[in-house]
């Protein structure tokens, strides 16, 4: 029976009660712990069965409790300090102000007017288990990304899509298999706002498909100081297929992706303008989100009158790509022919022919059969991208590196940020109390050279390693409970359930590993050798010496050979000796990661190198004093992975990957048994494992400062952000007049750049010279229709390697001296190197476009070496 009409009916509150429903709708409760035990005061068990969701509790609660605490003045006292600490919290904007304002203010005058906007576009966002619209670590880098930049201050904004069904919740059957269920999202029951216009009507957008108009709704999930904008197709005013776009997060066929993908990008863009804001910069955190470009280079031409070329400048310099993908298979490709159906029409507005359109989205534009690639559509509208770890920027831009024909590896224009992760949401309550206690109250945000990291060592080691045995007692008690719930799901036998009371010993050494069960991930690689790792389990012949693991994570739906990892687990946990020793916990979620991280002993991750982008698991575990043990790859190839750590191999890359997982088992179980057990179990006079301790300490004094959001959202800031602002303003002042002619500037260079000629280049000193000896370089260059203005001539200097190549060179810019008085066509450039080192060293010379208002000299994609 469908309703004639509906109500949104609210939680009815006592007056004195209001600040709760302010404190529920603001997600700054999920990393502030006052207020979480409030809302835990009010209601424990409801707290725990809402899924930690306090607008759903506070709609369901009892009417005769909130009279109840509504009188109770220890209650309301605590109520009024957590609403005073979120008013203070979201009038602090510190770090922008100082980093940002005052600077620009002092650039520009006391009358500058500034309105930076960050707009930040993501497939999922992690933000707390209430709001369950997120698979995995990119959502929850997402969600950090937004909790850091509240913190900062940042004016940064959100944008995605509100997914019905979000990702599925999993649960396995009788056999371990991996089985989906797609819970209803209520959304009327969720923190999250639902945007009207001035006269009380729902905003909405729409946006073009083949032959429709499909119309979303705007929601607001308000993270601290940023909002998170969100859009819903679910609308009577589409059709069935139109409404299920939002349904499921990487859900459906190819065509149900683009539908997604346009919604997001495309749409994006249009409710920010419905919303009234005007982005300084645009984020695209994967290339789901790439079509925001068609988006914004069609209003430039249809309302600011642009030209193609002259749009593309001001949305390229306006824009940030950042990578998560290492390999070519993860990266979303669309037929040639499903681009044109969906988007043509962005062609023919943009006067572009069929090919050349699609050639945005090709690596090699000569590549009529190549699919449409998101990524490369991402990379070639960005005027910043990067990769997520150190060891990622180097496999990006040897995957993309094809895009700058001719450019050294080193210099593609791809950098990296490392990813981290948020301090609050990850670091349990009594250590978090614990840090605040020796560290004092901003040790969250405090960088890596603040003098109070090395207070670390004055937190004394029994009161680290006490707060730490009550977080895997705490685990332990959670796994437990965890288990008996799914096995009562299940209908599982009186006997399993008796089990699952025993499983794990408080005062074991517990090992976790929690990720998405992809193969490259190798979760069973620990049961490589199942006799070896079983001695390892029992204790090595020691009842004293036992180790235990917690498994957890989700197979994406249609991943079989993922699912059938997570089923020879099951399998191997049922083994009668090992049984108490290996757990694995269905439905891995933000509730699950946050217990592993705090009462593990040691967090395990075993990719192939170099598959593995960045990883932030490990990070988490590491911000609660666990060292990670792991394959040198992502995050850890760059950490302290001796003194907080171990590394299971060297960094060494295979062929055959059946060997690889020998030598590494191996590697694996020899460090259990030769380090890690020893270390561990080995006890003073008080019972207190004193080097375990002090490498918990490293751990946390190295990698709580480096890997944290607060530390990279504001790398993002200061290389990217500012920057793209800035380019932003600059090239749409006067009208666009700096875009206007920067693109006829560069249509003049590309007809004209390939008829530069190096006409000579004289090197007087003989072949063998001395380290650091001074050599003058004369080159006469003829630059035909450019001027010297147009171009950037360098010397290129470096060691030759065995296959005859500059290898790490290095760029000397060359000085203009005037033209050649014999020859008024040709232009003399002149320059010295010196070496530094001796060997075989080789000398080139190069010539790049130059124009300041270029976000890159390789930006396009032009360079002319000598021969």
């Amino acid at each position: 029976m469908r309703p004639i009409r509906t109500f949104n009916v609210t939680p009815s509150l006592p007056p004195q009660l209001e600040p709760l429903r302010t404190l529920a709708y603001n997600l700054h409760w999920d990393w502030d712990y006052e207020a979480t035990d409030l809302f835990q005061r009010l209601d424990a068990d409801l707290w725990e069965s809402s899924r930690n969701n306090p607008v759903l509790m506070l709609g369901t609660i009892s009417q005769d409790r909130l009279r109840e605490v509504a009188e109770d003045e220890g209650f309301l006292a605590q109520m009024e300090r957590a609403a005073r600490k979120l008013d203070d919290y979201l009038r602090e904007r510190a770090w922008f102000r100082k980093n940002r304002l005052k600077k620009l203010s002092e650039r520009q005058g006391p009358n500058a007017q500034m309105q930076d906007c960050y707009a930040y576009f993501s497939a999922e966002f992690g933000l707390t288990a209430a709001l369950p619209i997120y698979s995995g670590g990119l959502g929850v880098l997402a969600g950090d990304h937004l909790k850091s930049a509240s913190d900062l201050g940042l004016p940064l904004v959100g944008v995605g899509l509100l997914y019905q069904e979000g990702y599925f919740a999993q649960y396995l059957n009788a056999d371990g298999w991996q089985q989906e269920r797609y819970p209803i999202n209520d959304f009327y029951n969720m923190p999250i706002h639902l945007e009207r216009n001035p006269d009380g009507t729902e905003l909405r957008i729409e946006v073009d498909y083949p032959g429709r108009k499909v119309y979303a709704r705007v929601w607001r999930v308000q993270v601290g100081a940023v909002p998170l904008y969100l859009l819903d197709t679910n609308l009577e005013c589409n059709s069935q297929y139109d409404q299920d776009i939002t349904d499921q997060l990487y859900g459906g066929d190819l065509d149900l992706r683009i539908h997604q993908e346009i919604m997001l990008g495309i749409g994006g863009v249009r409710m920010l303008r419905a919303l009234g804001l005007t982005p300084t910069t645009y984020h695209m955190n994967e290339g789901h989100s790439a079509f925001l470009s068609l988006e914004r280079i069609r209003i430039l031409i249809q309302e600011e009158g642009l030209t193609y070329a002259e749009a593309q400048q001001v949305a390229q310099a306006s824009q940030v790509f950042t990578t998560h993908t290492p390999v070519p298979a993860g990266i979303d490709l669309f037929p040639p022919d499903k681009i044109t159906y969906y988007l043509g029409h962005y062609a023919d507005c943009f006067g572009l022919a069929r090919e050349q359109f699609l050639s945005l989205g090709r690596q090699n534009s000569g590549d009529l059969a190549a699919p449409f690639s998101m990524a490369i559509l991402a990379i070639k509208m960005a005027s910043f991208v990067n990769g997520v770890s150190k060891l990622h920027g180097v496999v990006s831009r040897q995957m993309f590196g094809p895009l700058w024909a001719n450019v050294p590896l080193d210099e593609t224009p791809i950098t990296s940020i490392t990813n981290g992760v948020h301090a609050l949401s990850c670091v349990a309550k009594s250590t978090q109390d614990l840090y605040s206690r020796y560290l004092g109250p901003n040790w969250d945000r405090a960088p890596a050279d603040d003098p109070l990291w090395e207070r670390v060592y004055s937190i004394p080691d029994e009161e680290l390693w006490r707060n730490h045995e009550r977080q895997r007692s705490a685990l332990v008690m959670f796994v437990r409970d965890r288990l008996q719930r799914s096995l009562r799901d299940r209908g599982a036998s009186a006997i399993e359930f008796s089990h699952a009371q025993e499983v794990l010993d408080p005062t074991v050494l517990t090992i976790g590993f929690a990720r998405r069960f992809a193969t490259y991930k190798r979760a069973t690689l620990f049961m490589r050798d199942v006799e070896r790792i079983k001695k390892i389990l029992l204790g090595l012949g020691s009842k004293q010496r036992k180790v235990q693991f917690i498994i957890a994570g989700k197979a994406h739906p249609k991943d079989n050979p993922g699912k059938e990892l997570i089923r020879e687990i099951i399998h191997f946990t049922r083994d009668e000796d090992i049984r108490n020793h290996v757990v694995f916990i269905p439905n891995y979620d933000i509730c699950v990661s946050r217990m592993m991280v705090a009462g593990c002993d040691v967090w395990l991750n075993t990719p192939r190198r170099p598959r593995e982008a960045s990883g932030t698991s490990g990070m988490k575990a590491a911000m609660n004093g666990l060292p990670n043990l792991s394959v040198l790859d992502g995050w850890w190839d760059e950490a302290d992975y001796v003194r907080t750590g171990w590394a299971i191999g060297h960094g060494e890359d295979y062929t055959d990957l059946d060997y690889q997982d020998e030598v590494e088992a191996n590697a694996l179980y020899d460090l259990l048994e030769q380090e890690i057990i020893p270390l561990f179990y080995k006890r003073d006079e008080d019972g207190l494992p004193r080097g375990w301790i002090a490498k918990m300490k490293d751990a946390i004094r190295l990698n709580c400062p480096r890997f944290n959001t607060a530390r990279m959202v504001a790398e993002y800031a200061e290389r990217a952000y500012f920057p793209t602002s800035d380019r932003f303003r600059a090239m749409t002042a006067d009208n666009y007049a700096p875009a206007k002619e920067l693109a006829h500037w560069q249509a003049h260079l590309f007809e004209h750049f390939y008829d530069i000629k190096i006409e000579h280049i004289d090197i007087s000193t003989p072949s063998d010279v001395q380290v650091d000896q001074e050599i003058a370089v004369k080159a006469r260059i003829h630059l035909g229709a450019l001027t010297p203005n147009d171009v950037q001539v360098e010397l290129y200097q470096g060691t030759v390697n065995a296959s005859g190549e500059i290898v790490n060179g290095v760029p000397v810019v060359m000085e203009y001296q005037g033209q050649d008085p014999g020859d008024s066509d040709t232009s003399i450039y002149t320059g010295v190197v010196t070496y530094r080192n001796s060997g075989l060293q080789g000398l080139s010379l190069r010539i790049l476009p130059k124009h300041p208002n270029l976000s890159s000299p390789y930006a396009p994609g032009l360079i002319l070496w000598a021969s």
